[in-house]
């Protein structure tokens, strides 16, 4: 089972986090069964930039992204070559070591 490493984020997991994963599950959900609440405004509809994450090791094991998830990446914060949307980056049986960045465009966070 892929284990996703999440580095430090002061708000969502301050201390870092390893989880295991399912393969075939996004990032995002897997993260949000493990009590990590990354945004995601559009309900993981491909439609916001909300839950943009920085793939630091495994990227390669990822499928590729799809023209309307390279849009949407056009829009985030802090943008890398490696940066997916959660919601969209289904995971493989390799581990993934992630980072949230520290920003979204959200102009409204519904959860505070």
């Amino acid at each position: 089972m892929p284990q996703l490493i999440f580095l430090p984020h002061a708000e969502h997991c301050p201390e870092g986090a390893v989880l295991e994963a399912n393969e075939g599950e996004t990032v995002l959900d897997a993260a949000l069964r493990h009590g990590i609440d990354i945004e995601h405004a559009c309900e993981k509809s491909c439609a916001c930039t909300t839950c943009h994450v920085v793939i630091r090791e495994g990227f390669e094991s990822l499928e590729s992204s799809d023209e309307l998830e390279d849009d949407m990446l056009d829009k985030a914060w802090g943008l890398e070559p490696t940066s997916r949307l959660s919601c969209q980056a289904v995971v493989s049986d390799s581990d993934l070591v992630i980072e949230i960045p520290r920003y979204t465009i959200n102009q409204v966070s519904e959860g505070h």
